[in-house]
């Protein structure tokens, strides 16, 4: 029996281009219309959003139902926060706020099987398939089919970023501009050189490594972050998408009361 395999692993290993939609929406139906519009990743979110582990749990289930990997961005925390995820088949996990190469060092010690970690492992949850996967198959599957994705988004980091980057067991290092722009006192001035030059470098950084950089974006720059290196990148959210239907639908309504 084999794990499911990850739909943006195999299109970042053929060197395509993976989009992710961001879901802040505990209910799995948003996970599932956004799954049933061909995004390969719905990256879902702890660190931020009240979600509980069943609410994780049922949106994994409503994106396998359409071959869609789920990405959780984890609170920080012990290894069972991290590892959890993966143990509700969750395709990958989202580490925030990376500060030095020890602390990615210790993410990929705790997130991932021999020979490279000591993630502690059980394999009776559904990632194990309720322990159907031969043992030794299941840690070399999951150290095959499961990414493990660390957020660059503070200054301190860069001063390491080439030691982050040679750390086995770390498969994307995603540059997060909006708290980036904040750690370095410009909240919000997306036109602050520093920025850009921390996008360029993340990029260029992890292709030397054999990384994948990823990050956020939209249609109207994708192309520019494409060519830059970039092959993870989350486009949308839904709270976006709903508070700005909503809106125009209001304002509509008004023009004939």
């Amino acid at each position: 029996m084999q794990m499911r395999p990850s739909r943006v692993l195999r299109k970042l290993r053929e060197g395509g281009v993976a989009i992710s939609f961001k879901t802040n929406l505990a209910d799995a139906r948003a996970t599932e219309i956004a799954a049933r519009c061909g995004f390969d990743c719905i990256w879902t979110c702890m660190e931020h959003v009240p979600n509980d582990w069943a609410a994780i749990e049922q949106q994994i289930w409503a994106a396998k139902a359409y071959d869609v990997d789920v990405m959780v961005r984890v609170s920080r925390g012990g290894y069972s926060d991290y590892i959890r995820p993966l143990e509700l088949d969750a395709a990958g996990i989202m580490v925030p706020h990376i500060m030095s190469a020890a602390d990615a060092q210790n993410v990929a010690r705790m997130t991932r099987f021999h020979p490279i970690g000591r993630r502690p492992v059980d394999g009776g949850n559904a990632d194990g398939a309720y322990c159907m996967i031969d043992f030794r198959e299941y840690l070399q599957q999951a150290n095959e089919q499961r990414f493990v994705v660390v957020q660059i988004e503070d200054p301190e980091p860069l001063d390491e970023l080439e030691s982050i980057a040679s750390v086995e067991g770390i498969d994307v290092l995603l540059f997060g501009p909006g708290d980036f722009s904040h750690g370095i006192g410009v909240p919000g001035q997306w036109d602050d050189p520093r920025i850009a030059e921390a996008r360029q470098r993340i990029a260029q950084v992890a292709r030397e490594h054999g990384k994948f950089a990823g990050t956020t974006g939209g249609p109207q720059n994708l192309d520019e972050l494409v060519d830059m290196g970039y092959q993870f990148v989350n486009i949308g959210a839904d709270v976006v998408g709903i508070a700005d239907y909503t809106r125009d639908l209001a304002a509509q309504c008004r023009q004939y009361l």
